[in-house]
């Protein structure tokens, strides 16, 4: 533990932001999960995909992902989709 008035703060903020990074990271896996198991039993539909890259944009909003790799991940989730919505 630091010695240094300001650098206990950066701890206590630096644990704050790691908390909120984790709870946001975590709310978009579990999402994505979801939406990879609908896909699996052939339930999928635009309404879920929709809500999925809802998270992901979230996470790339707050800084918890680049937004570049939360375009691809929306991209590679919409393929995802179409795929399974062709072979039906």
């Amino acid at each position: 533990m630091p010695n240094i008035k300001s650098a206990i703060k950066r701890v206590k903020v630096n644990e704050k932001k790691n908390l909120r990074n984790r709870m946001v990271k975590s709310a978009m896996k579990t999402n994505v999960r979801k939406f990879d198991a609908a896909v699996a039993a052939g339930t999928a539909d635009a309404a879920l995909l929709s809500a999925t890259q809802g998270a992901v944009d979230r996470a790339a909003t707050k800084g918890v992902i680049h937004k570049n790799a939360a375009n691809r991940k929306k991209a590679r989730l919409a393929k995802r989709l179409n795929k399974l919505q062709a072979q039906a």
